[in-house]
């Protein structure tokens, strides 16, 4: 089964790389992967003191992924990119948490991947520790720090508005932050497993070029209000191009392909609910529907979506 352990703060300073250190060594003996214990100590104990070090509190650890490929991630609020130690500081403070003090080429070493990515206003450092040290150690996995993401992909002028009645808030955020996991498991299993898993960076692409036409709009200021005032239900008008048809009824092949994968383990986020699907058949439905000419419809509730409804 798919690994998702909830987030575990840390104590600031030295104490929170030694907490760390106990933390994942325990997680890598209840998933019966105790032979993966010393290379994710020792990684943890660098990303950690990095953490500590340079980033901003609080300081979160997490396991992800698989059995066969658990991956470690440490999270802090410092949007900055990891760094290697420089100072005296820095050295002193690895002498305190026993680590050779390599930073993160040492994280390298004992690692099948690792890499950093953006998340939200902070950062997200991560590996998949290795049994044995690789031949080559694998190139760090930099996303999100210098990209163009915000900026819209559609060449096309938005030339309609699409009209999303009657929106279970409490759906449309689910289905924003499940969107916003798939898209980030898609894109680091496409760089960091591209060899096994080709579609990844296919349907890595499309999602991500998706969400960067929509999703700011989808979770803008009236999502945020009637989150804020516990608002049950909301109308969204959301501009859109005359290609967004097409793209959502994509998106929603896609999403079947995504759960097959999420199914078989090979992502890392969960495959989505039946009432999750039956949400998003609607709303993604509504785009293609509305673009074709037909009027809106409004979200009926918590029973079954008729086909009709996503068909134009």
């Amino acid at each position: 089964m798919p690994l998702n352990r909830p987030a575990e703060p840390l104590a600031p300073g030295p104490r929170g790389a030694t907490q760390a250190r106990r933390w994942v060594s325990t997680v890598c003996e209840e998933i019966g992967r105790s032979d993966l214990a010393e290379s994710a100590e020792l990684a943890m104990s660098e990303v950690v003191t990095n953490a500590i070090l340079h980033g901003r509190p609080p300081v979160t650890v997490r396991l992800r992924g698989t059995r066969d490929h658990p991956r470690v991630e440490v999270r802090d609020e410092s949007p900055d990119p990891p760094r290697p130690p420089h100072t005296d500081l820095e050295q002193e403070f690895q002498l305190e948490v026993a680590t050779f003090g390599r930073g993160l080429s040492i994280v390298a070493g004992i690692s099948q991947a690792w890499g950093a990515e953006r998340d939200g206003p902070g950062k997200m450092v991560w590996f998949e520790p290795a049994v044995e040290a690789p031949r080559t150690p694998p190139p760090g996995i930099f996303l999100g720090f210098d990209d163009d993401s915000d900026e819209p992909s559609s060449s096309g002028e938005p030339s309609l508005v699409v009209h999303l009645l009657n929106v279970t808030t409490e759906a449309i955020h689910a289905t924003l932050a499940h969107g916003a996991e798939l898209r980030r498991e898609l894109r680091l299993l496409a760089v960091a497993h591209q060899d096994t898993y080709p579609v990844a960076s296919d349907l890595s692409t499309f999602f991500s070029a998706l969400a960067r036409d929509f999703r700011w709009q989808l979770g803008g200021d009236t999502l945020h209000q009637a989150l804020v005032t516990g608002l049950p239900r909301l109308d969204l008008d959301i501009k859109a191009t005359a290609d967004s048809g097409a793209r959502f009824a994509r998106l929603i092949e896609l999403y079947e392909l995504a759960d097959a994968f999420c199914r078989n383990e090979r992502l890392l986020t969960l495959a989505r609910s039946p009432e999750q699907v039956v949400f998003q058949t609607w709303m993604f439905g509504e785009f293609v529907r509305q673009t074709a000419g037909a009027d809106p419809m409004p979200w009926p509730g918590d029973g079954p979506v008729p086909l009709s409804r996503v068909q134009p």
